[in-house]
């Protein structure tokens, strides 16, 4: 398969990549490296990765940042960053990829544990992460053409229990190479509307 891999230098995203890129071609996009750049929260810049990356198989994002921080302190600007972010960038990729596409071919999302484990400071987590389970959901009854759609919600990470470790007490961490496989799950399966976890 020819697959696009949307913030491929991240923690999740090199775990993905260790499990896509010897089995696939794997294009890889990302803000500041990789073979194509792309700005999520910008729709030009999505469409342009598009066309530089021409036809594809599978998308899968594991890119996007959302706000961190006590609700009562939070304003409208740093709330609205994370639904710019992670999930409108997830949305725009999936709605600008389509005609890129090949019959049959997937998209695979990005959510989180937050989606239905609320942390403390996690209020746009859980936000973002929930409504990118729902579109999921939803989007998979109207793509065309076979295409597939799915999401992979995580518990951290192994890898980042340093930088995010203080966020989520007495969450079991998961090492990056499991959840990679996840994702070759979705990408090479037959499954559409899903939300695979990885939860301990």
């Amino acid at each position: 398969m020819r697959i696009l891999l949307i913030g491929a230098s991240g923690t999740v995203g090199q775990a993905v990549a260790g499990a896509l890129a010897p089995h696939h071609e794997l294009i890889r996009a990302a803000r500041n490296s990789g073979d194509l750049r792309v700005d999520l929260t910008d729709m030009a810049s999505i469409e342009r990765m598009y066309r530089d990356a021409g036809e594809l198989d599978a998308v899968v994002t594991t890119a996007g940042h959302v706000h961190f921080g006590p609700l009562v302190d939070t304003t409208s600007t740093q709330f609205m960053s994370g639904l710019q972010d992670k999930l409108m960038g997830q949305v725009n990729a999936v709605i600008a990829g389509i005609p890129y596409l090949r019959d049959g071919g997937s998209f695979t999302l990005t959510s989180g544990i937050t989606a239905e484990e609320p942390i403390r400071l996690g209020t746009n987590a859980t936000t973002v992460n929930a409504a990118i389970e729902g579109f999921v959901r939803s989007a998979c009854t109207e793509l065309p053409r076979g295409l597939r759609i799915n999401a992979v919600s995580a518990t951290l990470l192994t890898e980042a229990l340093e930088a995010f470790g203080p966020y989520f007490p007495g969450f079991p961490a998961v090492p990056g190479e499991r959840v990679g496989q996840v994702y070759r799950r979705s990408v090479e399966g037959v499954l559409t509307g899903r939300v695979y976890k990885i939860w301990e």
